[in-house]
């Protein structure tokens, strides 16, 4: 076999990955090397005879892992961005021996010993604020991770880890398959009336490329609510779509879901906390489920009051006949009419190309002062991929950005921003960060005309992109989006106000063959239009969060039964039972949630993180500087700092008070 590349740090421009070497046998080498080495670099630390120092320990520990690092990063690309069979063993056969060697780490009575001792005596360490930071977080992780327990209680955490990640692979693997089998198969193109040509196109396309010749076929999302759903004409056509989203993973990860939820809420018990809901949100900024259980109090109310109103009016658009299958269609009718806005027709507006240069990346130079030149010789994971060099505006480096925004067979759903290579200037890297759509690829040749909702995702994904890329910090536990899960969204729907700005909008939003502007008139009609529908898509969204939030509100012990009985009783206690309004995700490919802990009892997030957002967004509207001045104050108080500060205290430092969640309200017309 040729020379590992993952064995020596990358050559490349800011250590991007050299993936035209890499193969799939060498993942496996280099991931026990990496391990090996960890725990070898861990060994030294505990092994040093001297009394414990902050570099002798802290930053000692900061620094291992570095194989390790390179490795999982990369396979975590291929694993969501780029599988194939062989990397989905890899991931079910790595994923336990992962969470056995964090185990190792975090376990280690030495290490945690030296950590605890400095911990002790940190007020007279005379580290800045960043440094003592780091000690406390590393002191709280142990902690969390079990450091305190006795020695048979580390082995049953050990055991439930290991269950846990064979579980989480074993959901994501298949979801993937599921999502892929219940694509919708259509014989005739009448079957699409409604969609637009292109749109048809695309279809045959996917069609094709899946071994379908001649026909046409409809992807899932890895959401509930399709996007064609709001164009369809044919209702048995909309009702066999919808009736394939809800029905993915019933036969195959419904018990993964129970099992998932049920040990979460062992481990929570071992390491003293009454639920998994407990025990995550004790280390986020809601603080306590309280918090969070107040939160979803104040909004459910006024967001099913706001959704039932608007399908009394949707009812009669629909002829009398409201199911799920049916809301996105009659509510485009009504938009139509209510509004004059067409949103299929807006499509030749919203050409990706002119979308990503002129308008996501114009926005970003305007605000933060960067620029982004294509590099057609750096190659990425897949041929897709596309790789961007980002600098400031006195053209010094900032970093790469690599975008893949078309959805494909070994891709899975959604769209998500990750990092390849993490900034930090006690490990001397730059940041490499990637963004993943899921946009439909249209015929060679063709323009990839984009929905509005696609337009928006392009936005809020770029915005995690920038808090990697504008991350200024010394120490990579710290980088970007390395801050608590329930502020993580805060920088990406931030991002999401520059769409409609007047000044960003004029330059992409131009008809793709005319060149012609998008009318003013209309641009007028989107802005009025913004709160239509935010009943549907505040119960939508909440319908995921209550759900996720019940699943893991389960003790230890308590047994959630059959998964789509634990489902409606939730959405029942909680006052979000619409049958007309499924919640985003349903439990069965609830990807966030169960296919890894990121967001498990963390999907409030998107919301709780919406406070500061819609805050932020009135103070650049209202505080009289100009933007790049804005951008830069946000950029150097926020952006910058990723997880090396409070985040309350930051938002405060740059707005100049707390932060009130009247903004929020008012955004989503939940104010009386």
């Amino acid at each position: 076999m040729t020379a590992n590349p993952f064995f020596t740090r990358s050559k490349l421009p800011y250590e991007l990955p050299p993936f035209q070497e890499i193969r799939v046998e060498h993942f496996a080498p280099a991931l026990d090397k990496g391990m090996a080495e960890q725990l070898a670099e861990i060994a030294a630390i505990t092994g040093d005879a001297s009394p414990p120092t902050y570099d002798n320990t802290v930053v000692a520990l900061e620094r291992s892992g570095e194989l390790l690092r390179r490795v999982e990063c990369v396979l975590y690309t291929m694993v969501s961005s780029d599988t194939s069979p062989r990397i989905q063993e890899l991931d079910a056969e790595y994923r336990p021996k992962l969470a056995a060697h964090q185990d190792a780490v975090h376990l280690d009575r030495a290490l945690f010993g030296r950590i605890d001792a400095l911990f002790a005596e940190r007020d007279g360490l005379g580290l800045d604020g960043e440094d003592l930071r780091l000690l406390e977080r590393y002191h709280r992780d142990f902690l969390r991770a079990g450091a305190g327990l006795t020695e048979d209680q580390q082995q049953r955490l050990r055991d439930l880890n290991g269950e846990l990640a064979r579980a989480t692979a074993a959901f994501q693997q298949n979801l993937f398959a599921d999502t892929k089998a219940g694509a919708l198969v259509l014989d005739s193109a009448d079957d699409l009336a409604g969609l637009s040509d292109d749109a048809i196109a695309a279809a045959a396309e996917n069609a094709r490329s899946l071994g379908h010749e001649g026909g046409y076929v409809l992807s899932l999302k890895l959401f509930t609510n399709q996007s064609e759903l709001a164009w369809l004409e044919d209702r048995s056509v909309r009702e066999r779509l919808m009736t394939a989203s809800l029905s993915r993973g019933l036969d195959s990860t419904r018990e993964l879901v129970s099992r998932i939820a049920t040990l979460r809420a062992t481990r929570a018990a071992l390491l003293g906390h009454p639920s998994h809901a407990a025990y995550a949100v004790d280390d986020l900024t809601a603080g306590s489920t309280k918090a969070v259980e107040d939160l979803f109090a104040r909004l459910v109310p006024p967001a099913v009051a706001n959704a039932r109103a608007e399908a009394d009016a949707l009812r009669e658009a629909a002829g009398g006949e409201l199911a799920s299958w049916d809301w996105s269609f009659a509510a485009e009718k009504v938009r139509k009419e209510r509004y004059d806005l067409d949103m299929a027709a807006l499509r030749p507006y919203f050409e990706l190309e002119r979308v990503v240069r002129d308008g996501v990346f114009f926005a970003a130079g305007q605000v933060y002062g960067i620029t982004f030149t294509e590099r057609p010789d750096l190659v990425g994971y897949h041929p897709d991929v596309r790789v961007f060099e980002v600098f400031e505006e006195d053209g010094s480096p900032v970093g790469l950005f690599l975008a893949d925004f078309y959805a494909r067979g070994s891709k899975r759903g959604g769209a998500w921003m990750h990092s390849l290579v993490e900034q930090s200037r006690l490990l001397g890297t730059r940041p490499v960060v990637v963004n993943n759509s899921n946009i439909t690829k249209p015929p060679a040749g063709e323009p990839t005309l984009l929905t509005v909702a696609e337009v928006k995702t392009l936005f809020h994904e770029f915005g995690h992109a920038l808090h990697g890329l504008l991350s200024d910090v010394r120490n990579v536990s710290f980088s970007g989006p390395n801050v608590p899960r329930d502020v993580v969204e805060y920088p990406s729907q931030v991002n999401e106000m520059w769409m409609l700005r007047p000044e960003v909008l004029a330059r992409y939003a131009r008809h793709h063959a005319t060149g012609e502007p998008l009318p003013e008139a209309v641009v007028d009609r989107l802005k009025e239009a913004r709160r239509f529908g935010e009943g549907f898509r505040t119960v939508e969204y909440l319908g995921a969060a209550v759900l996720d939030w019940a699943w893991h509100s389960l003790a230890d012990g308590q047994q959630p039964g059959d998964v789509e009985e634990f489902e409606a009783a939730a959405l029942e206690a909680a006052g979000l039972a619409m049958p007309e309004i499924p919640p985003r995700y349903r439990s069965t490919y609830f990807s966030h949630v169960f296919s890894g802990d990121g967001y498990s009892a963390g999907y409030y997030s998107y919301i709780w993180s919406e406070v500061l957002d819609a805050d932020t967004v009135e103070w650049f509207e209202t505080n009289g500087r100009p933007v790049r001045e804005s951008g830069q104050a946000f950029r150097e108080g926020l952006l910058s700092r990723g997880g090396s500060v409070d985040l309350m205290e930051a938002f405060e430092a740059v707005v100049g008070r707390p932060p009130r969640i009247e903004p929020l309200l008012a955004r989503r017309g939940l104010t009386s």
